[in-house]
């Protein structure tokens, strides 16, 4: 029961610091993102601190966490391909997305993705929630409803293309967790897949 509330409030407060991000104006993007994704990490950790050698990452993670992106990166480039075809407001509604850094220095943003943003996430919806999730529930149970709050969250943004990519970018790293069992791995694929698909190499 406790810990079925503590993941409550946990959902409760990613549900709003995501409503602050995306639906309020004021403030700059990438920062209010990287610091609401950071307070979520830390709380968690304080909630469900590692275990000793849990948040090493070793050679083999890297490189699993590297190829990844390649992986996911080709699953959006199709993605946003059929999307087009399917929705005439797609195009737009991606235009919104890669909108939001206008203005902002390429490198900035990166080094936020990399080094706070990614790894805090990372940290707090597959770490904490979709195991916490999954240890009550079953892990296939675990880790479709992690996906599906991940998903969730960002529909406050009135985006939904970005709804749709945060649903198949859930399913991903939840998958990825699930069938590796770390998570230095999959922070390793968000940040450098965030970094590829909003500074270097965007889709669309």
């Amino acid at each position: 029961m406790r810990d079925g509330l503590i993941d409550a409030a946990m959902v409760t407060l990613a549900a709003v610091f995501w409503f602050v991000t995306f639906a309020l104006p004021w403030g700059v993007f990438w920062v209010k993102i990287a610091i609401a994704a950071s307070i979520l990490a830390a709380l968690s950790l304080i909630l469900d601190p590692p275990r000793r050698g849990e948040l090493t990452l070793s050679l083999r993670g890297a490189g699993v966490g590297a190829l990844s992106v390649v992986v996911l990166w080709a699953v959006f480039y199709v993605g946003n391909a059929v999307s087009a075809w399917l929705f005439p407001f797609a195009g737009r509604q991606v235009d919104m997305i890669y909108g939001k850094g206008a203005g902002y220095p390429g490198w900035v943003i990166a080094l936020l993705l990399l080094l706070v943003t990614s790894p805090a996430e990372e940290l707090f919806w597959r770490r904490f929630l979709q195991r916490r999730l999954a240890a009550r529930w079953g892990a296939g149970a675990g880790w479709l409803a992690a996906a599906a709050v991940y998903a969730a969250v960002h529909v406050s943004s009135g985006n939904f293309m970005l709804v749709g990519a945060a649903a198949v970018a859930g399913l991903f790293w939840g998958a990825m967790y699930w069938w590796l069992g770390r998570i230095p791995p999959v922070i390793v694929s968000h940040a450098l897949w965030t970094v590829l698909v909003f500074v270097v190499a965007p889709i669309g």
